[in-house]
């Protein structure tokens, strides 16, 4: 499903109507702050898992089998 110019046209022209010109940077600046505390919340967990995958990493490796 890929959006075409008359299609972004008449959302933007949907959400004029309903939020108005004054609102539109603020909801501008509300959904810019939620995407970037989105995006870091996504990286903190990435970063979280890759640290415990290399510490599972780690501990198996030193706990190989001795024969």
């Amino acid at each position: 499903m890929s959006l075409g110019a008359p299609e972004i046209i008449l959302i933007l022209f949907v959400i004029l109507i309903f939020f108005g010109a004054k609102k539109i940077p603020e909801l501008a600046q509300g959904l810019g702050k939620g995407l970037r505390e989105f995006r870091k919340a996504a990286r903190e967990i990435q970063d979280d898992i890759e640290k415990d995958v290399k510490d599972v990493k780690q501990i198996d490796h030193k706990e190989e089998p001795k024969k």
